[in-house]
């Protein structure tokens, strides 16, 4: 997504063949000479079948796009994790996971630290470059956006449509500017390295790309979705991936109530809303469960987020896997949490956060490559 490839696509999803010899001749005669030929010819029945629709459409992304402006979209396999608004116009291939949203706000959430940061323990890795993939089912579906107010989404979404539009300037205006540059550059600043420091090549990017104002952007987003979140601003990544891990089990329990946070009530209501949904056409409220201070007695603790956060700390600090009598043990309580133990293991291994070497016997925390 660095750079448009100025490349069209003959796009005729939704249409028959006798529509578009009907519609569209000239289009029609150029599909039927270039592209039958070698679909007649292909392994897949659905692709000789339908030789004339442009690859294998995805039925249930086409309608959840349909009538949007734009949608956010990220590169499957990318070396960062970066997400941005793409027009409509623009047909994702197989390479962009596109989300059917359109407001600032979720652009935000999802470019936050606190998305990144989850998306990085929950995907994959692949490439020659060990490069983080991200799955839809992984890392968006099961990730617990906040419940912000009104206000919050208005001041995160403000931040993210100048983010977005920042990147998109400086690619604009510098052909040689490149996502992946822009941000091998900006995480070098993140990691300590005073502009003076960079590379005459890394300098050229700090400065025509305005790299201190990427910065600058991505910090004061961290801050306003922490606040949304109600957290400190300045947790440690293994805190941050615990109340997170805590709070999509509250979800879960919430939707096994019949309690869902839709992202988009107007169009997933009617389609995979419950009878009342439907018939109210309103979101579900959250709230926020209390964080408690961390006990100074080796007790486990009553909170999803307390023992999430001990589970974590544990596989974290042990030199090899453990199983949740092992992780019990440790505790006050013993062998009486081990229920508990049990079933914040079986969420974190789910999500992706932690392996499991041995079918799910023993775990062990899964860090980032």
């Amino acid at each position: 997504m660095d750079k448009a490839r100025d490349v069209m696509a003959i796009d005729l999803f939704g249409l028959i063949a006798d529509e578009v010899r009907a519609k569209y001749p000239e289009v029609y005669q150029h599909v039927l000479t270039t592209v039958k030929p070698e679909r007649d010819g292909n392994n897949r029945a659905t692709y000789r079948h339908n030789w004339w629709v442009f690859g294998e459409p995805r039925k249930e992304l086409r309608p959840a796009l349909a009538n949007l402006s734009r949608y956010i979209a990220t590169v499957e396999t990318a070396k960062h994790r970066v997400f941005q608004f793409l027009d409509a116009s623009i047909l994702p291939d197989n390479m962009l996971v596109a989300i059917a949203l359109t407001d600032g706000y979720s652009l935000g959430v999802l470019s936050s630290r606190f998305h990144t940061q989850w998306a990085l323990r929950a995907g994959g890795w692949l490439g020659v470059g060990n490069d983080p993939r991200y799955s839809k089912s992984r890392c968006f579906d099961p990730f617990p956006f906040p419940a912000a107010t009104d206000a919050q989404k208005s001041a995160i979404g403000a931040i993210a449509e100048e983010l977005d539009a920042h990147r998109k300037r400086v690619l604009a205006e510098r052909d040689h500017l490149t996502l992946t540059g822009l941000y091998n550059v900006l995480e070098r600043l993140r990691a300590g390295t005073r502009p003076a420091d960079l590379t005459p090549k890394e300098h050229r990017i700090f400065d025509d790309g305005l790299v201190l104002i990427l910065k600058e952007l991505h910090d004061r987003l961290d801050v306003a979705v922490a606040s949304a979140y109600g957290w400190p601003g300045d947790l440690a990544e293994e805190e941050i991936l615990a109340r997170l891990v805590a709070l999509n089990r509250e979800r879960a329990q919430e939707e096994a109530r019949g309690l869902v946070r839709w992202l988009r009530p107007d169009y997933q209501i009617p389609r995979f809303g419950s009878a009342k949904e439907k018939a109210a056409q309103i979101e579900a409220d959250f709230v926020m469960p209390a964080v408690t201070a961390k006990s100074l007695k080796p007790r486990f603790p009553p909170t999803d987020i307390g023992q999430t956060g001990l589970v974590i700390q544990t596989l974290v600090e042990a030199d090899m896997p453990l199983d949740a009598a092992a992780i019990a043990a440790r505790f006050k309580q013993g062998q009486k949490v081990r229920p508990a133990v049990t079933s914040v293991l079986t969420s974190l291994h789910r999500i992706g956060l932690v392996s499991s070497p041995d079918k799910g016997r023993t775990f062990h925390y899964r860090r980032a490559a």
